[in-house]
């Protein structure tokens, strides 16, 4: 075909920009990705770390002595696999025992309810309390109430948390366990009972904090398993007057020392001072063994950094594995961790964190520079065979990397499939029985796959905008809530 000399160069400069683009992730960087994929879906290192840790360690609230046991493991555990510059970052952390509780509905028609006290409650009055039921529906009815309407009575309020695929229905339900207490005190109310955060058929309840921005409760809290929540429902709309006993012991107690543990696949040449963060939390609630929150995103995050590692190459920037302390009871090691980088933020060139589970990823989002996004493109390529779609480029990356994508850090999120992660998230039935080992390992493959591509492009992902905004309250004006 005959072109003319404007055809020429306009197939001279779109040949150069194809040329460049493939360039981006060089073939060696993506045979090696793709390797790393496929033995990830086969490998069993991510099951036996969960083992380990929850059969070994257990439950590991903050300031628990099952919170020292699992940094004493971690510590060991990150050793023994040959990872580099093991250490631990200091962090002061919450420290609240759950004692026992019983609550009974006394009238119309005295029935025992299955109760959690929620985290960061105080004790009822030692010979209990005992007071006619108010209920409402959500956050907003709450506080349409005046003192006259709660003084000396118990707030319920029974908001039924919504089932999806990537886990939407809990920031609304999370933020009636964080806030209801505060309107219902300011009201005069004696405690407060929510229908749990979460969806399980079974008679379970359901936990989780109860403190905003470290403020302390002033009346205890309970979370009700759903089958209690319609009991207790079904005796209010009789119409008739409903009373509850209340009987607690929790208790909060000075902080405790924990700390993150810190490990490392040192990078090569002139990268090596560049960080690839993959972070997952250490901690975990009491109920459970805490399998799928998050002894699941220690495994994927270490088993990923692990195959990365023995990789016949080093990787050109350093992978580093970060498991945070108590991001259950208010982030206190990622805001360490961040105040601890001062000046080094910029080091960080992505951040991934796995906090959601074991489920199937179903997609891959993205928060990083317009100029970044073809890198993205490519690294999708990779996934799209193991079943992974396309998201945005509006990822938050998690809860633990929030303070570091605040300061400026590009982030990954990989949505798992959340239909039934609520079901056991914060209640007894967090145990291991709950994972499949198939997805567990793609979740593996997912995370190893961005992370080698990662550290071994030269281009990075740019820096994002610091974000400025206030914290998360509880103020009925602030809709910007992160669960």
């Amino acid at each position: 075909m005959n072109r003319n000399p404007l055809q020429r160069v306009a197939l001279f400069f779109l040949l150069a920009t194809v040329s460049a683009h493939a360039q981006i992730v060089p073939d060696d960087v993506k045979a090696g990705a793709k390797a790393l994929r496929d033995q990830a879906m086969k490998d069993t290192i991510a099951y036996e770390l969960l083992a380990s840790l929850t059969m070994e360690v257990g439950p590991r609230s903050a300031g628990s002595a099952g919170d020292a046991a699992a940094v004493a493991w971690a510590i060991q555990m990150m050793k023994g696999l040959g990872f580099q510059n093991v250490r631990t970052e200091e962090v002061l952390v919450p420290h609240w025992q759950r004692g026992s509780i019983s609550a009974h509905i006394t009238a119309p028609f005295p029935q025992s309810l299955v109760a959690t006290s929620l985290g960061g409650s105080p004790a009822t009055p030692e010979h209990g309390i005992q007071a006619e039921v108010v209920r409402v529906e959500s956050l907003n009815e709450l506080r349409a109430l005046t003192s006259d309407d709660l003084a000396g009575k118990i707030a319920f309020v029974d908001h039924v948390m919504e089932r999806a695929k990537d886990g939407d229905g809990y920031s609304a339900a999370s933020r009636i366990r964080s806030c209801g207490h505060y309107a219902a005190a300011e009201r005069g109310a004696l405690a407060t009972i929510i229908r749990s955060a979460g969806t399980s058929v079974h008679r379970v309840p359901h936990t989780g904090s109860m403190l905003n921005n470290s403020i302390p409760a002033d009346i205890p809290a309970i979370a009700l398993a759903n089958a209690d929540a319609d009991l207790l429902s079904y005796q209010v709309n009789t119409g008739e007057k409903v009373t509850v006993r209340l009987h607690s012991t929790a208790q909060n107690l000075p902080k405790m020392k924990s700390a993150n543990v810190i490990g490392e696949a040192p990078g090569r040449g002139a990268l090596a001072d560049e960080i690839v963060l993959l972070g997952a939390h250490l901690d975990s609630w009491d109920l459970g063994t805490g399998a799928i929150d998050d002894g699941a995103g220690v495994a994927i995050v270490t088993a990923a950094a692990k195959l990365i590692l023995n990789h016949a190459d080093a990787p050109r920037r350093t992978i580093r594995v970060v498991l945070f302390a108590n991001e259950e009871f208010g982030l206190d090691g990622a805001k360490q961790y961040n105040e601890n980088l001062a000046t080094d933020i910029d080091k960080h060139v992505i951040g991934l964190e796995a906090d959601f589970g074991a489920g199937r990823v179903w997609k891959f989002s993205s928060r990083v520079a317009d100029d970044a996004l073809t890198i993205i493109d490519e690294i999708h390529a990779l996934l799209e065979p193991i079943g992974i779609e396309r998201g945005k480029n509006t990822a938050s990356g998690g809860a633990d990397l929030s303070p570091m994508r605040k300061a400026g850090m590009p982030v990954f999120s990989f949505t798992q499939d959340g239909t039934y992660y609520f079901d056991y998230h914060h209640t007894p039935d967090d145990t291991i029985d709950k994972i499949d080992r198939d997805d567990l390992n793609q979740n593996v493959a997912a995370y190893v796959t961005a992370a080698f591509i990662a550290a071994n492009i030269e281009q990075d992902f740019g820096r994002l905008t610091p974000d400025t905004r206030r914290k998360r309250s509880c103020s009925a004006d602030d809709d910007d809530w992160e669960s």
